[in-house]
């Protein structure tokens, strides 16, 4: 099983850009793009939070659970 960070489709939806957000939320734009991408091991319940004030969204919008492959 995994768990998905959906940052990029948030920001898509809300017509963001990582700048915007970057500026938004006080986090470097080299940090959100690490969420972005996939490419953290954890995200803070703090940094969740701001993500879902600047996108209007809740932590459900930003993370999915994707099962593993039964087949394989």
């Amino acid at each position: 099983m995994a768990i998905v960070l959906t940052l990029d489709v948030m920001l898509a939806r809300r017509k963001m850009t990582l700048k915007g957000l970057s500026m938004a939320i006080g986090l470097s734009e080299q940090n959100l793009s690490m969420i972005k991408t996939g490419k953290v091991k954890g995200v803070r319940f703090d940094t969740l939070d701001r993500l879902c004030v600047a996108l209007g969204c809740r932590p459900g919008d930003l993370i999915d659970h994707v099962p593993d492959d039964p087949s394989g």
